[in-house]
């Protein structure tokens, strides 16, 4: 049977991460690799287990997000799109079976907030794990000085993740809420950067949230902004 594990060893798999890391790294964009693939992977799981979903559906859910941002690989543009494709080819040559590939192209193919919403658990579950990663270690090393400052204040997407010193994602299954509490150092940026950037993904997990039945949340600095 295919799981994360099979996907962490599998070379074709790993040589496509890292090609996508490279491009984004080339692109400027903020931190897509291990660290953010992993932590989503780990958050979704969270999240569809919380869920009472079967082991199998937490299974593909994790897959999912561990394989969501593949595309950029091929290119930026439209990598939802391309990174579904590309994933369920790559998981059916591996033999898994055609109806869990499925399910993960599903979902990869609607994680982005340009296009996507979410139409499965699977799907919904990626999403909030996804969008609700903001925090300084997507900051990349090339843009901090040596006393870990940052460089250049004026690219807003890296001020903002500069600025979130803590993220925590919590799933209450008894409240049936997923709360983003988020710690922000004012000094940098203020509540109005974070929602211009993060706005959409915000209705995006509220959305999400509410196709499985959940409140989704927002707090910033002990106040409570969604």
């Amino acid at each position: 049977m295919i799981t994360l594990e099979t996907l962490k060893k599998n070379v074709e798999v790993q040589t496509l991460l890292k090609a996508e890391e490279k491009q984004l790294q080339v692109l400027g964009y903020t931190e897509h690799s291990l660290r953010h693939i992993t932590l989503t992977a780990k958050r979704a799981r969270e999240i569809l287990t919380k869920l009472g979903c079967p082991q199998r559906e937490v299974e593909l859910g994790e897959m999912a997000a561990y394989l969501h941002d593949i595309g950029n690989a091929v290119n930026r543009m439209n990598h939802p799109h391309s990174g579904a494709i590309l994933a369920y080819q790559v998981l059916t040559k591996l033999g898994m079976a055609y109806d869990e590939a499925a399910e993960i192209m599903l979902a990869i193919g609607n994680h982005d907030e340009g296009s996507g919403l979410a139409v499965s658990k699977i799907s919904a579950a990626l999403i909030i794990a996804d969008k609700c990663d903001v925090h300084r270690s997507r900051v990349r090393q090339s843009k901090l000085l040596p006393n870990k400052h940052l460089k250049d204040y004026t690219d807003i997407h890296d001020r903002v993740n500069y600025a979130v010193t803590e993220n925590q994602l919590i799933v209450d299954e008894k409240k049936k809420e997923i709360l983003l509490k988020l710690t922000v150092n004012t000094d940098i940026c203020s509540p109005m950067d974070y929602f211009e950037i993060f706005l959409q993904r915000m209705r995006m997990c509220l959305g999400a949230a509410q196709f499985i039945g959940y409140a989704f949340k927002l707090e910033i600095n002990d106040y409570m902004l969604l």
